[in-house]
């Protein structure tokens, strides 16, 4: 059975930092590409960042060069450093699971139950 476990969420000022974390067990990580998503209350889920079984990472612009995304293979875990944190990235993360196909349109199979990310101004 495949779980995906996200931690790290919580409560942080502006200007901030969180990381979050994803374990998976059922899956090797390694052989999928993982994305962070998030989303807001009343707004629809959007992609924030991604891993590709290589390596190569990708970002949305909202939060690209504030967040950093990797993996520990050894530890079956991917990882999403949020730097600068802004009060619009208030949201659930969510990590997930999948196969390649582009970013932002990749087919995503596995989904953990999400993290609160809260940033207060």
């Amino acid at each position: 059975q495949v779980q995906l476990v996200e931690s790290g969420g919580g409560l942080v000022q502006a200007g901030g930092s969180l990381r979050l974390s994803c374990a998976a067990s059922g899956l090797t990580f390694s052989s999928y590409v993982v994305g962070w998503f998030r989303q807001a209350p009343g707004k629809e889920r959007e992609i924030v960042a991604a891993i590709r079984s290589a390596g190569r990472t990708y970002y949305s612009d909202s939060v690209k060069g504030r967040f950093t995304i990797s993996r520990d293979n050894a530890k079956n875990t991917v990882y999403l450093q949020m730097n600068n944190l802004k009060p619009e990235d208030t949201a659930v993360y969510y990590c997930a699971a999948g196969v390649w196909s582009g970013f932002g349109s990749s087919r995503y199979n596995y989904w953990g139950q999400g993290t609160q990310v809260t940033v207060s101004s």
